[in-house]
């Protein structure tokens, strides 16, 4: 189950008020592998904390769950505000956990360079039209969907991933499970 931090906190807040939030816990709790992409954007409130302490001790040592961010480890504890539940938390995500560091460029800017036209003015150079023009006609423009539009205007400065694993299952069996269900 993959899910953005951001919507995920919103989701929950919601399903809080409409008596939905039992089953929203159930649901990412009994996912085999929970993918929280985004972590970290923001500081989290008293409400979110709670929420994300819910979610990891439930899933602790019993399900995987894979978790990213544009903001090193260290700084997560500050990200959670509170230093008791920072502990409590963090404790359960990175024990028995595989962390890997991206440094460089990210793929969405790597993607984006051939689109992008000299000098940095901001112009997109689309297949069909001379460069610094408008844009294309419509039969010459690309079909971009909004998830390409949106990978290609944010771009990823660093990258940090835990996976947690069950105590009982091994790291290749979830790199496989990511490759085949993320297209990698």
């Amino acid at each position: 189950l993959y899910v953005r931090v951001p919507r995920l906190f919103e989701d929950l807040a919601l399903a809080r008020l409409d008596g939905r939030f039992p089953r929203l816990i159930d649901k990412l709790t009994r996912a085999q592998l929970l993918i929280l992409d985004d972590f970290g954007t923001h500081t989290l409130t008293d409400q979110q904390r709670f929420h994300l302490f819910e979610i990891v001790e439930e899933r602790y040592r019993r399900k995987s769950t894979l978790i990213t961010a544009q903001v090193p480890v260290a700084r997560w504890h500050d990200l959670i505000a509170d230093p008791t539940v920072a502990d409590a938390i963090l404790d359960r995500i990175v024990h028995n956990a595989h962390r890997i560091v991206l440094q460089g460029d990210s793929m969405r800017k790597q993607k984006a360079a051939p689109l992008l036209t000299g000098a940095g003015n901001g112009e997109i150079n689309h297949p069909g039209t001379q460069q610094g023009t408008q844009g294309p006609t419509p039969p010459d423009c690309p079909d971009i969907s909004e998830t390409t539009v949106r990978e290609l205007a944010e771009p990823l400065s660093g990258f940090c991933e835990i996976r947690n694993l069950p105590d009982e299952q091994h790291f290749g069996d979830h790199i496989e499970l990511l490759m085949g269900h993320l297209d990698v």
